[in-house]
């Protein structure tokens, strides 16, 4: 009888340290699909853009002082090709491709610029003055206009007509932002005053600030329209706060990785992926109201902060900067 309770004992204690992660193995939500490397690029990669015309993704590899180019095809896996970039630049940081205008637009924080280039030959079509430390490039295809963050604010530039149209004051510099899908806020983390300020994009001027108390350093940020919240990752603490469209009140706040830098909403899946510097991806299941549960961690690489969720093509595309001897690289995942 003692025998048979010590080998239920040891049966259950074996059971009990098996490895869960094997068990959730065969269908994770992100399945690291390839590793495209990006010889010779050093340093920090900032912002990435998605050209769905040509099955490219552009990076700022602000480090290196240039734009990074990869090509996929449609296979399944896509395999890639690193075609011809942009180079001595200064800091590239923002990235957006323009696809009503079919044009590749970038910020160059070190001299403050919005950059247009032909998407094709990569020849330069214009180039602006911005705002110091331009960063963060967003297009409303509602109004035309490029939104860029910047010392100074933001910047509204009219592409078409090549003119900077508007600046929007803020209390310290403009980090993620994001424009409201069905309305005409517009949202900015600014994490030197500790708030997210509220932007009008008709009027063209803050209308609120929402203080952001429960973390500091609130750099990504992502809004998920359906469920009227607006996502923040923090950093110190590493934390997720979810805030009321309406008026910004804190309505969750939960764990994720360290040093987040970008967080996208998955709405066909239901997730939340979060990509943090400290070498993971955080992934939290998001219910029909919206609420968010931790649901697992995917290993990344050390420093790879930067991403980009392609839903057409459902993939996360994340960028490792060089580390360790070993050469930057985009990491490909494919989302279940």
């Amino acid at each position: 009888m003692v025998a048979s309770f010590c080998l239920l004992a040891s049966l259950a204690a074996a059971l009990a340290a098996a490895p869960l992660p094997a068990l959730v193995a065969e269908d994770p939500s992100l399945t690291l699909e390839s590793r495209v490397e990006l010889p010779g690029v050093g340093g920090r990669i900032d912002h990435m853009a998605w050209d769905a015309k040509r099955r490219r993704l552009c990076l700022a590899a602000m480090g290196n002082g240039s734009v990074e180019l990869v090509e996929f095809d449609e296979a399944t896996p896509p395999a890639a090709r690193v075609v011809k970039g942009l180079r001595l630049l200064a800091e590239p940081q923002g990235v957006a491709w323009l696809e009503e205008r079919d044009e590749l637009v970038f910020t160059t924080g070190g001299d403050g610029h919005l950059r247009v280039h032909d998407p094709v030959t990569l020849a330069e079509r214009a180039d602006l003055r911005a705002g110091g430390e331009a960063d963060n490039v967003r297009f409303d295809a509602k109004s035309g206009l490029v939104w860029i963050g910047c010392d100074e604010g933001l910047v509204a530039v009219d592409v078409a007509k090549r003119a900077k149209v508007a600046t929007v004051k803020l209390a310290g510099h403009a980090e993620s932002f994001q424009l409201e899908p069905d309305g005409a806020r517009l949202f900015v983390n600014v994490p030197d005053a500790g708030h997210v300020a509220v932007v009008d994009r008709v009027e063209r001027k803050v209308v609120a600030t929402w203080p952001v108390a429960a973390a500091r350093a609130h750099y990504p940020m992502a809004i998920d329209a359906a469920a009227g919240r607006l996502l923040l990752g923090c950093r110190s603490p590493a934390k997720l706060l979810a805030l009321s469209l309406k008026d910004g009140a804190l309505l969750q706040e939960l764990s994720i990785g360290g040093d987040a830098d970008d967080l996208f909403v998955d709405e066909k899946r239901g997730r939340v992926y979060v990509a943090c510097g400290a070498g993971e991806i955080t992934v939290l299941a998001r219910a029909a109201d919206g609420t968010l549960a931790p649901e697992t961690t995917i290993p990344s690489a050390p420093g790879a902060r930067t991403a980009l969720l392609v839903p057409d093509v459902a993939r996360l595309f994340v960028a490792a900067p060089a580390r360790d001897g070993k050469p930057a690289a985009v990491l490909v995942y494919a989302a279940r």
